[in-house]
């Protein structure tokens, strides 16, 4: 479960009773703070891992806020406004925000949006060393030294054999493996006609990486041809 502290800054109660609610649902800590100035306080006072800011707010606004928080911390912060023109959300980007959301937001859009913003900012500040063992694609993490697998945070438990299915490809993104080439480059052996094993191993592996298997994201089909990951 998440661990994380999530700031969450607007003037209505109701607002910031909902978001306590499904941010506490899944799992992350929640502070409150009805103002901007408030929410500075916060901010110089507590580990913050991710800001929800509202755009009008008494005292201190949020892009002035959001300006402020700039100058002490990177963490994601995530605006909210009644305002939905472009320009609006050009300037509230511009100064600094990562996400905007336009009033009514989809709650369910929203959480999707702090664990996206979450993860990219954790594997911004991970170790070089890490990253450096690392293949990013989407929310697929591979690491070639220890042959985790990581899909969107959850941990995939792939045989030896299906790790490396997925390693050649993604190392090598962009290009199609005939099946043939697949079986010879991981098994290490001539590769029979009538032989489907490398089949049945691309299906697992989607089975274990894939919210829909049949729709693929990471491991495409080329018809006729082989198997890819896009580059």
């Amino acid at each position: 479960m998440p661990s994380e502290t999530i700031l969450v800054v607007d003037d209505e109660k109701d607002i910031l009773d909902l978001l306590e609610i499904y941010l506490t649902n899944d799992g992350y800590n929640i502070l409150k703070a009805s103002d901007g100035l408030e929410a500075l306080d916060v901010v110089s006072k507590q580990v913050v891992d991710l800001v929800i800011l509202d755009v009008m707010m008494p005292k201190l606004d949020g892009i002035q806020t959001c300006l402020k928080i700039r100058e002490q911390r990177n963490m994601p912060i995530i605006m909210l406004s009644a305002k939905s023109q472009d320009m609006d959300k050009i300037m509230g980007l511009s100064t600094g925000a990562d996400d905007y959301m336009s009033k009514p937001f989809n709650p369910l859009e929203l959480m999707a949006r702090v664990k996206s913003q979450l993860r990219r900012y954790t594997r911004l500040n991970v170790p070089n060393a890490r990253k450096e063992n690392e293949i990013e694609i989407d929310d697929l993490i591979i690491n070639t030294t220890t042959h985790e697998v990581k899909v969107d945070g959850r941990d995939v438990k792939l045989t030896p054999r299906e790790f490396a299915i997925l390693d050649l490809l993604a190392r090598n993104r962009g290009m199609v493996f005939s099946i043939e080439r697949i079986y010879e480059s991981v098994w290490g052996e001539a590769f029979f006609e009538s032989d489907n094993t490398v089949m049945v191993h691309i299906r697992k592996i989607r089975e274990k990486t894939e919210e829909n298997p049949r729709q693929p994201k990471y491991i495409k089909t080329v018809w006729g041809v082989g198997y890819k990951i896009e580059a």
